[in-house]
């Protein structure tokens, strides 16, 4: 193989270069084979040179030699405690080389009662979020595939809205996040007060059902009992093998959620956890990696996802790209 030529390219001011971009020739079966590949620094900023024809081409081969990164967690201001715009999650997206962003803001819940969430958009505020996206997706159709969903709680009481909703606004995709058992009206925040067993049986009530409902695309941070539990003992153990059996048996991806590798830095315990990894490993389980981004610049650092990525490949799960 010879290096036939280099290629440098300036971009965002001025301080980041599209460090190399090569070609390699090689004859096989006596065709001349050409493979392009793209090495470049600025978590993949090679999609944002949208004026060079030529890295438009180079853009559309980079998957076949990069990771395949995609990622269905994604919030937005709506939530409360999320920080960007929408317009600004897919920029950084398209930055850090994702080639398919989801949105799955906290889902919005018709309640009974006078309860005012405080960590989920409101019923109001859903069309402006279905809205915007449609327009971001169809703005940047050249450029990344968006995809928009929700991140929801299973309220048994409230799903045959949630039916509702996600045929009225033809959503691309639900996932499960276990936060709270039956309602948040009622209940407390599985990742703050799970601190009991008796908190960690409703926790496994909770999502068994959830899961068993077929509704989800996938769990989210299936593990975020440990974010509040004591420590990982015998009952983690035997929830995590429940978790993970359920999943195997309904074929339902558990996600390795990379936002709680942060929110847990420094704790005793905390998720994504090592052990109940190992766990699903054992189960034969299917993995999904979710950023859980409340922060936009976190899909521009790509390193977050490969190394999630290269942990799970050497745990040896197989991991799911699309959904």
């Amino acid at each position: 193989m010879t290096v036939t030529h280099w290629y440098y390219l300036a971009y965002r001011k001025k301080f980041l270069v599209i460090q190399v971009i090569f070609f390699y020739t090689c004859r096989s079966f006596g065709k001349n084979v050409y493979f392009i590949i793209i090495s470049f620094c600025g978590n993949g900023i090679i999609n944002k040179v949208e004026k060079y024809p030529f890295c438009k081409l180079l853009r559309k081969f980079a998957h076949i030699f990069e990771v395949m990164r995609t990622n269905y967690h994604t919030h937005t201001f709506r939530c409360m405690h999320a920080v960007g715009s929408d317009e600004d999650y897919v920029k950084s997206a398209i930055c850090g080389g994702y080639q398919e962003l989801g949105f799955s803001d906290h889902t919005p819940w018709l309640y009974e009662t006078d309860y005012v969430a405080d960590m989920r958009m409101t019923v109001e505020e859903l069309p402006d979020y279905v809205n915007s996206l449609k327009e971001l997706k169809d703005k940047y159709k050249d450029r990344i595939s968006i995809k928009i969903g929700l991140e929801c709680e299973y309220f048994e009481n409230y799903i045959t809205w949630l039916k509702e909703i996600v045929r009225k606004y033809d959503l691309d995709y639900i996932i499960f996040g276990n936060h709270f058992y039956k309602t948040d009206e009622q209940f407390p925040y599985f990742g703050r007060y799970t601190t009991t067993y008796e908190m960690l049986q409703l926790y496994e009530e909770s999502i068994l059902k959830g899961m068993e409902s077929g509704l989800f695309a996938y769990v989210a941070h299936p593990d975020l009992f440990i974010r509040s539990y004591p420590q990982f003992d015998e009952n983690c153990v035997n929830l995590s093998r429940k978790i993970c059996k359920k999943a195997r048996k309904m074929n339902i991806p558990l996600e390795y959620n990379v936002s709680g590798l942060e929110i847990c830095k420094g704790n005793k315990e905390g998720y994504p956890h090592p052990t109940f990894w190992k766990i699903a490993a054992d189960e034969g389980c299917l993995s999904i990696v979710g950023m859980d981004a409340h922060d936009n610049r976190c899909l521009e650092n790509y390193a977050l996802y490969d190394n999630a990525v290269k942990y799970l490949n050497k745990l040896g799960i197989r991991i799911v790209c699309n959904i």
